[in-house]
């Protein structure tokens, strides 16, 4: 399985949160499935940060970069391609963010992972809570 991370949840993943639900913890530690980090995140942890909303021991671009290569998880750039599919997304998410993740996992077939239920709306594959 290819995964896409959604922030919380790689924030979850790399402090150790209990939150994680444990069948998420299993697939993204799984060694058969690829995990990717969108650099989307980056982003979204960046403007979180700076409003003060995101406290991490690092500014976001050096913390999460190590965490992502420390836990070896792939990096997904931005593509034009993905950037496209807005155009045809419906408006169900609100989060800009999360609109991209979801154009991204549509673009190269990956399912997100996300204990946000809005996801679900989307024709995407989701790996949310059991």
């Amino acid at each position: 399985m290819k995964l896409l991370l959604d922030t919380h949840i790689f924030l979850w993943f790399i402090s150790g949160e209990k939150r994680l639900p444990e069948d998420m913890l299993y697939n993204i530690r799984d060694p058969d499935n690829e995990v990717y980090l969108s650099v989307v995140l980056l982003w979204e942890a960046i403007v979180k940060y700076q409003l003060g909303k995101l406290p991490l021991p690092q500014h976001p671009s050096v913390y999460l970069p190590i965490q992502r290569q420390k836990h070896q998880i792939a990096s997904l750039s931005l593509s034009v391609t993905s950037v496209s599919q807005l155009a045809n997304l419906a408006k169900i998410h609100r989060d800009p963010f999360d609109r991209m993740l979801i154009c991204q996992a549509l673009e190269h077939g990956l399912t997100i992972v996300t204990v946000d239920d809005t996801f679900c709306a989307y024709p995407v594959s989701v790996l949310n809570r059991v």
